[in-house]
């Protein structure tokens, strides 16, 4: 930090050298001394070459920005010193700096300043003939035409009447200015439409609107007087007939004082936008010798008929019939000189400076004979403007600038630099890029690649859009009309930028400066030790899987062929369901597939790998900020020998609700485009219905179908009737019949004990000896592996284990030990011991860098006790999981431990064991119902409540119509979770509902189909273009979390491929680290220091990026909670209307209470010379008005909240 306040206390000393009035000493070399009598000059001459001009000696630009620089320039070469004016919000801007001397704005110039010529390149006072009057009356020379051609040709009426007088064509249109609405509605009835509006004092766009309809007149009157009174301090308009589909052809021309005008040919400025150029291309390309010539002797006899002397610009329409008119003449410097400069090797700002030092074309040996066209020239304007959203200017700071060069290419610039501040306050343009070429597709050519190799971020461009219509077929052709972009929608479709680099340094400038951005649950930090990935020697492919034979003869030779194998199957539950147990679900994609070819490789004999699904869905979005389809993706590139297996909770997919089927269809069939192959569907009531609606879901999609029975109870102990052998059997009896591939037992409680076990497993191999039999448990109570072990011996082809340092408590049986345990007998499961070691040794470094969400913090071993309260291992609503966060230091493990959490957060710490107790009691009150997400957490809801209350069972039942029950004991008892076995227990069902609607049959059977081309519109509407068909599924089933998450994505980038310390918790200071984006791509990151907060509540965050200095602001939300900002529009709230653009709000149209309807006008900002009015988004009543008249806001600030209301 020191070192950068260091470096920045250097620049500002030079800066104020280099704006200084007095002179700068100068430091001599020790062995170096002037002759006798020299002297040391004090001045420093602008070059070695004689000054150029006569009587000019310090001239002053009445301007900014880059024609200010421009000139500047061409004084410099010229030996001419130069005077800079600035305003207040100009101060850090580069033009100020590269004049000999600059000076504020309303504190005026020094007495004797020397000035004795103002040059007032373009816009602003340019136009003004009382300006250039009081110029000369100053007895200083301006560059530029005489006041009075001036003040006649920026008359657009009176220019109109010398072309007239000079025989040159003109549109028809008013004699004078149009002093009302009402007298240009005359015009118009006489002439027809369509017409246009101009400035009669100015050009650029300003204050210019076609009308096409009558009933637009009025408001359109009224806004290009508002934009012409504010540019041009005059509103004065002058209405003409609008030609249409013509070309815009403007002629340069050049004069002096003895008479004499030359023409330096011409340039198309056809490409506009709202009657402003964006590109501009010389000389016109196809444009026939007849008419050129023909224009040309047009503007010079214009131009001596009005005594024309200087540069100036003569500007037609050309129609598609050859014909051409006179529209104007621009009495200055134009911004396209640049092309014409190019094309002649005239310069055009040093001509100006000579005639105005009185010399002579001839003199200056511009005669139209030596004046010659060499190649083609093209010019785009790159404005701070946002194309996506009608071209709306941007502001801010441009924490990146990186321009294209090179052969051929001219930059003329002012604001060409990071950290630049882009104000409303003046026009958008950043940077003008020239590209010369010898033909007009070498030119495009060059353009193209130099507009490519630029890169701005922190404000947008229109880069994005000038690439388009540089690669547009019409373009390249060289012929295109002032239609041209209105008629090509195309242009409007752009590729988003990513700016990868600059998103993730604003992450980790974020982290550092307020916290993690998901929230840490312990005190652990992350380690900082990279986990090591054990060594695999290299094959072109990895060996042979089980998925070969699915993808090869599909699902039923796959069962087939799993049925037949020799020894025990394992299911790798590491890449799931052993982080969700141990880590909350934290574990990221980024270390998954640092250990992915690894297993690919040494564990191709696996029956599955279980890796997507369940809580891993909505986490991934909710606080790892990574797509779960990503996930999947990546990890079936890396893995694509191993059938993947995925959790999916039957009707209700991978979500906690009830969705329409059509949902579950289309995710269960994208889910198999992007690499799923085996689905474990169950039911948490196993509730038939539900899980067959998954069931014919996964089959349409083509992947196996595994039905899962949810284990509860004890079927080794005759006393419990209720779900004995004859209930489980008949269950798969009905799951075979559906067209299961392969039966699953989903133990998520842990509660098979080995005897069980072997009952179980042995009465459904009886049943059905072809059917392949996976078995899914839990280690909550330490007998998992003796457990799998029976699972075998009873005739289970498949069971699950997870790697040995991810395993036990409440998470699967350890890999090792059943590996082990069936080594060198018919059991064998073909893993080398030796492997699962190395495996685990990765992830047990792996599991350190989620200290912050280990359960292993509170809870240090397995508990027995769970064959007597049955609460599962495994609670996955991620949802639940934060809600204890936020009141306990610690993270949940399972269900087990969430319910500890909660237990402690409800203030229950003391009390748990009771708690255990009393989900015994919960569960009978509730019929004796399977325990697996969501059903477990209505019985550890309802056992909390009674704790919480100091109720009993036989309590609840008396006092049930008095009791404020949880919102999902009310949902359980309504139907929304389907019908539990046995039915629902009354009277206390009727009890709780009181009246309450009831949901009879399976509950997503009466949802209508979701329209998916209404929520892709609605995402993209919110997000723009990168909305993919994946998050549309992924919206379906969590709306606002894939909000949340695409939000996320656009602001901080690629975060998924920081590290996970890097993700977590951020960098320290001087900590260097590398990021790979993408193949090929790697960022190298070195974080500097963290500034102090300034006014703004900000604070200033350096890096080095690839070795450059990059920052970026942070607000710091802790010092900020005490100061105040202007409110912000919420983002998808339809009826929060926020500025499109930073600006000065001139008009309110509406007060509170108002109706509106949709589309009418509430208010106008003007930012940048533009006026834009914001129109209601809907309809509805005004409220909450926080816009004021000459307010200034930034982008986004609430302006107004509107109520819906439908009017009829």
């Amino acid at each position: 930090m020191l070192r950068l306040q260091s470096r920045a206390s250097q620049l500002r000393h030079v800066a104020s050298l280099q704006v200084s009035e007095g002179p700068v000493p100068v430091r001599t070399r020790p062995c170096f001394k002037l002759p006798p009598g020299a002297k040391y000059s004090t001045i420093r001459s602008a070059t070695p070459f004689p000054r150029d001009t006569d009587t000019i000696t310090k001239l002053m630009v009445a301007n900014r920005g880059e024609i200010a620089i421009r000139v500047f320039r061409a004084c410099t070469e010229m030996n001419i010193r130069t005077v800079a004016i600035y305003s207040e919000q100009d101060k850090m801007h580069m033009h100020r700096q590269k004049a000999d001397e600059s000076y504020l704005i309303g504190r005026g110039l020094p007495p004797e300043n020397g000035v004795d010529a103002i040059h007032p390149g373009y816009g602003f006072l340019s136009e003004r003939s009382d300006f250039a009057q009081a110029v000369i009356d100053a007895d200083i020379k301006f560059i530029g035409p005489s006041p009075e051609v001036v003040r006649r040709m920026g008359d657009k009426v009176e220019a109109r009447e010398a072309a007239i007088e000079a025989g040159v064509q003109v549109v028809p249109g008013t004699p004078g200015p149009v002093d009302s609405a009402e007298h240009a509605l005359e015009f118009c009835e006489t002439y027809g439409l369509p017409v246009i509006f101009k400035a009669a004092y100015g050009g650029g766009g300003r204050g210019m609107r076609v009308v096409k309809k009558m009933e637009d007149i009025e408001e359109n009157f009224h806004r290009a007087t508002s934009e012409a009174q504010s540019a041009f301090g005059n509103g004065a308009l002058f209405l003409e007939k609008f030609i249409e589909r013509p070309r815009h052809i403007e002629v340069q021309i050049l004069g002096d004082k003895e008479g004499n005008v030359v023409h330096l040919y011409e340039r198309d400025c056809s490409v506009q936008r709202r009657h402003q150029k964006v590109v501009e291309i010389a000389p016109a390309p196809q444009l026939s010798q007849e008419i050129q010539q023909a224009m040309t002797t047009d503007a010079i006899r214009l131009a001596k008929h009005v005594g024309y002397e200087n540069a100036g610009t003569v500007e037609f329409l050309l129609d598609n019939s050859g014909n051409y008119y006179f529209i104007e003449v621009n009495a200055r410097l134009q911004v396209e000189h640049t092309v014409t400069e190019n094309v002649t090797g005239v310069d055009l700002v040093q001509s100006q400076i000579k005639v105005a030092d009185g010399k002579s074309l001839p003199e200056m040996g511009l005669t139209q004979d030596k004046i010659s066209l060499h190649g083609c020239a093209i010019q785009c304007r790159m404005t701070t403007e946002d194309p996506a959203r009608g071209f709306q200017p941007d502001t801010g700071r441009i924490e990146v600038f990186r321009s294209g060069e090179g052969f051929g290419i001219r930059l003329d610039s002012a604001l060409g630099f990071a950290g630049a501040l882009i104000t409303p306050y003046y026009d958008s343009l950043l940077v003008k890029v020239i590209a010369h070429a010898q033909d007009h597709h070498s030119a495009c050519a060059k353009m193209l690649r130099t507009l490519k190799e630029f890169r701005i971020r922190g404000v947008k461009t229109n880069i994005p859009f000038l690439l388009n219509v540089l690669e547009h077929p019409q373009f390249l052709s060289g012929v295109v009309d002032t239609y041209f972009i209105d008629e090509n929608p195309q242009l409007f479709q752009f590729k988003p930028s990513q700016n990868r680099a600059q998103k993730l340094l604003k992450y980790l400038a974020q982290v550092m400066v307020n916290g993690p951005s998901t929230p840490l649950a312990t005190n652990l930090r992350p380690s900082e030790t990279i986990p090591s990935v054990p060594e695999i020697p290299y094959v072109p492919e990895p060996p042979m899987g089980f998925r070969n034979v699915l993808v090869k003869d599909g699902p039923e030779a796959f069962a087939k062929k799993v049925r037949q194998h020799q020894g025990l199957l394992l299911m790798d539950t590491t890449f799931r369901d052993a982080h969700q147990s141990l880590l909350a679900t934290r574990v990221r994609t980024h270390d998954l597939k640092r250990i992915s070819p690894y297993v690919s490789h040494q564990f191709n004999n696996l029956y599955s790998l279980e890796n997507w699904g369940g809580a891993t869905f909505d986490v991934a979005l909710r606080f790892l900020h990574e797509c779960p389809w990503d996930r999947l993706d990546t990890l079936r590139k890396m893995i694509p020998n191993i059938p993947f297996q995925m959790l999916l909770r039957g009707a209700n997919a991978v979500g906690y609700t009830n969705y329409p089927d059509n949902v579950v269809y289309k995710f269960c069939d994208e889910a198999v485009k992007h690499g799923m192959d085996i689905f474990r569907i169950f039911d948490s009531l196993n509730y038939l219905p539900n899980i067959i609606v998954g069931m014919d879901a996964v089959g349409n999609a083509g992947g196996v179908i595994e039905a899962a029975i949810s284990y509860t109870g004890d079927v080794s102990d005759p006393t419990r009737t209720k779900y004995n052998l004859d209930y489980y059997v008949d269950l798969a009896t009905e799951l075979v019949k559906a067209g299961t591939h392969v039966l699953a037992i989903k133990d998520m409680s842990g509660i098979l004990k080995p005897r069980a076990a072997t009952m179980l497993v042995g009465a459904l191999r009886q049943k059905f000896p072809d059917m392949p039999i996976h078995v899914h448990t839990h280690d909550t109570a330490g007998a998992g592996v003796a457990a799998m072990l029976a699972c075998y011996q009873a005739g289970a082809d498949v069971v699950d284990v997870a790697c040995d340092s991810m395993s036990g408590m409440t998470s699967q049986p350890s890999m090792g030990a059943v590996v082990a345990s069936l080594e060198n007998t018919e059991g064998d499961t073909g893993i080398n011991l030796d492997d699962v070691s190395a495996y685990s040794a990765y992830w047990e470094q792996a599991r350190n860098l989620y200290g912050p969400f280990e359960c292993a913090v509170t809870m240090k071993s397995g508990n027995a006790d769970t064959y007597r309260n049955e609460i599962p291992a495994l609670e996955s609503d991620s949802k639940y999981m934060l809600g204890y966060m936020a009141f306990t230091p610690y993270i949940p493990g399972g269900q087990y431990t969430n319910l500890q959490f909660q237990a402690f957060s409800l203030g229950l710490a003391d009390q748990f064991e009771e708690v255990k107790k009393m989900y015994v009691e919960a569960n009978k009150l509730l019929g004796d119902i399977p325990k697996v997400t969501p059903s477990s957490k209505v019985v550890g809801d309802l056992a909390q409540f009674m704790v919480q209350n100091k109720l009993n069972g036989k309590m609840v039942e008396e006092r049930a119509e008095e009791l404020s029950f949880p919102v999902s004991i009310i949902e359980y008892f309504q139907g929304y979770l389907g019908t539990p076995p046995g039915g629902y227990p009354e009277p206390l069902r009727t009890r709780i509902l009181q009246g309450k609607p009831k949901m009879e049959g399976r509950p997503g059977e009466s949802l209508k189909p979701l329209d998916f081309d209404d929520v892709k519109s609605k995402l993209v509407e919110q997000h723009g273009k990168i909305v993919r068909d994946v998050d549309v599924i992924s919206s379906a089933l969590y709306p606002k979390v894939t909000d949340e998450y695409l939000d996320f994505k656009e602001k901080y980038g690629p975060v998924d491929a920081l590290n996970t310390r890097m993700f977590l918790v951020g960098p320290k200071v001087a900590e260097e680290i590398e990021v790979e984006i993408e193949k090929g791509k790697t960022l190298s990151i070195k974080t500097l220091a963290v500034g102090d907060l300034d006014k703004e509540g900000k604070r200033e965050v350096f890096f080095e990026l690839n070795g450059q200095l990059r920052s970026v602001f942070i607000r710091d939300n802790e010092a900020t909670k005490e100061m105040h900002f202007h409110p912000k529009a919420l983002k998808g709230v339809h009826g929060s209307v926020g500025a499109p653009m930073p600006g000065t709000v001139i008009e309110v149209k509406v007060k509170n209470g108002d109706k509106v309807v949709k589309g009418q006008p509430l208010l106008v900002l003007s930012a940048m010379k533009m006026e834009m009015v914001v129109n209601a988004p809907m309809t509805g009543i005004v409220k909450n008005i926080m816009a004021q008249k000459d307010m200034k806001l930034e982008g986004d600030d609430l302006l107004m909240d509107i109520d819906r209301l439908l009017i009829r």
